[in-house]
């Protein structure tokens, strides 16, 4: 692992207990500059660890706080009138940050949620017909709680496209949960050092193109993504195919080419092999697959059909 990386995740250790496979995707998604969907139950540490992440990176940082009486412009600003200089001036929201923190996302009308689609995709927010640049790199870190909790609302598809990644929390095991608790218990003062600046983040994204990734290597992501839209296209995968409304996008494909030669780099290796494609495969591609009614009744998620595509689909 580069040096500056494995010190950005010794770092975040200090503070999170455990979820390996959670910090190693997060670092992928900063190298890619994408955003993050963490869902998890309340208390497993998801704006403890993005808090931390944020300390950890010389980036300004910003949070709000998702409710259901939450506006657009608390989000990305509004105009106002100051009556002082009898005009109109633009007032900027706390999504003009490096890396914004959007807590319990999903606890706000899908309209609250939709304010945050041109900052996602174009780095940009308009205001009063006015088009702002948002500062460069720009991440959205966003937490929802499953939709099973009370006071939820479901993210719209656009949305959720527009997230690299999903991270699902769990339980901590037995040994993590009691390295917690004496943590807590003990009150120690634990002080978060800096470890990377913009430029180390342009660095590695700059490292990221001279990542070689081969045609077949290619060719069996862009599969993976066509049998997710047209399993019976695929022999053994017919009898998933009343189980998905819609399959992944070509936002899918596009970050599942790029979070394997993230992944490639974060172990040093210099080319992309399908190990690295089906690491990263569940964080690219469980959110962008739209499951049937009948995939619900059954109680089979995104995970279980990504399963068995990674099964049937011949490994290069």
């Amino acid at each position: 692992m580069d040096k500056k990386l494995l010190e950005l995740k010794n770092e975040i250790s200090k503070i999170v207990v455990g979820n390996e496979k959670t910090i190693d995707s997060l670092m992928i998604a900063l190298i890619c500059e994408g955003h993050v969907l963490l869902e998890g139950v309340p208390g497993l540490a998801k704006t403890t660890l993005i808090n931390t992440l944020a300390k950890a990176l010389g980036l300004e940082f910003g949070r709000v706080q998702f409710t259901p009486d939450l506006l657009p412009s608390d989000i990305i600003g509004a105009q106002i009138y100051n009556p002082k200089e009898s005009k109109f001036e633009i007032k900027k929201g706390p999504v003009f940050v490096n890396l914004l923190l959007a807590d319990e996302i999903n606890r706000a009308p899908a309209k609250v949620q939709s304010a945050l689609l041109e900052a996602m995709q174009e780095r940009q927010i308009t205001i009063a017909d006015i088009t702002h640049k948002l500062p460069d790199p720009f991440f959205v870190l966003a937490t929802q709680n499953p939709l099973e909790s009370e006071g939820t609302y479901s993210l719209p598809e656009a949305q959720l496209d527009r997230f690299m990644m999903k991270l699902n929390l769990t339980y901590s095991t037995k040994e993590e949960e009691l390295e917690i608790i004496r943590r807590i218990s003990f009150k120690r003062d634990i002080k978060i050092n800096n470890i990377l600046s913009s430029q180390d983040l342009n660095n590695l994204k700059n490292s990221l193109n001279a990542i070689h990734i081969d045609p077949e290597v290619e060719k069996y992501i862009i599969d993976i993504v066509f049998a997710s839209r047209y399993p019976t296209q695929y022999d053994g995968l017919e009898e998933i195919s009343n189980l998905i409304r819609f399959g992944a996008s070509p936002r899918g494909s596009i970050d599942l080419h790029r979070a394997s030669r993230a992944n490639a780099l974060l172990n040093e290796r210099d080319y992309v092999t399908p190990v690295d494609v089906v690491f990263v495969l569940k964080e690219i591609l469980r959110h962008r697959i739209i499951l049937s009614y009948e995939a619900e009744a059954e109680d089979i998620d995104s995970d279980k059909i990504l399963d068995k595509i990674i099964e049937v689909l011949p490994m290069p």
